[in-house]
């Protein structure tokens, strides 16, 4: 039998940034770029608050399921986070952190959605992203991220 622990950090393969959001202002509309630098306040060019929310994430598998919850097409501009990253449980990375690159992330909580979800999403959109809303992270080494980088668990 293969110990819990060695099965905690084993993972089908490393992840991807599929999507890279910035906002320049706390209220503004989300805007993709291919690539940016990333310190420990956050993304470059945007509002960001540093520390233990600089970075924001989400799944990528879940924005479908945000969608079929609120029955209308979701983009991941109208979710309002930084990176969409496909193909890596970050639930189950949260433990370890994760390596974009050469930036290295600490997941340190839930991003829980904010009210403006119910605007953008409509009627019951907040509730909607319960439980999908993705990660907050700190920044613990600075760098160069861009879209399709690899994403692994960084212990």
């Amino acid at each position: 039998m293969i110990p819990l622990a060695e099965l905690r950090r084993s993972f089908a393969g490393p992840g991807r940034i599929d999507w890279i959001g910035l906002r320049p202002a706390r209220l503004a509309p989300s805007l993709s770029v291919s690539r940016c630098t990333v310190s420990e306040n956050g993304l470059d060019g945007d509002h960001g608050r540093g520390g233990k929310r600089a970075v924001t994430l989400i799944q990528a598998e879940h924005i479908p399921v945000i969608a079929a919850l609120c029955g209308q097409e979701v983009t991941a501009a109208m979710l309002r986070r930084n990176l969409v990253v496909s193909g890596l449980n970050l639930t189950a990375a949260r433990e370890f952190g994760l390596k974009i690159g050469e930036v290295v992330l600490e997941i340190t909580a839930p991003c829980a959605p904010c009210s403006r979800m119910e605007t953008v999403l409509g009627q019951g959109g907040y509730t909607a992203m319960r439980g999908h809303g993705g990660w907050c992270a700190k920044v613990l080494v600075s760098g160069e991220i861009e879209v399709g980088h690899r994403v692994i668990h960084s212990s």
